[in-house]
């Protein structure tokens, strides 16, 4: 075999191997974030039903759904304040 051949494939395996390397960082990137999505909607929903439970002497309703849990998981206090607002 030629050596420049050799060079070749040893780039051609330094490059897969930088391929998949980067591709299991940004996998794992993501797949923690998300979970860390997943957790804090399911969370957000949780404090909505709590809201719910207990403003409903006050006559506060905020309506339990998954875009409103993923607002309030995301968001936090502030999300639940949002929500009032544009509920209101």
């Amino acid at each position: 075999m030629d050596t420049g051949m050799e060079v070749i494939i040893f780039l051609a395996y330094a490059a897969g191997l930088l391929i998949i390397f980067l591709l299991a960082k940004f996998f794992a990137f993501s797949g923690k974030f998300i979970f860390k999505i997943i957790i804090n909607s399911i969370c957000g929903g949780i404090i909505l039903i709590f809201i719910n439970v207990i403003g409903a002497g006050f006559g506060v309703h905020l309506p339990v759904n998954v875009i409103t849990g993923f607002g309030i998981g995301t968001l936090g206090i502030p999300g639940i304040v949002l929500l009032y607002l544009i509920s209101a």
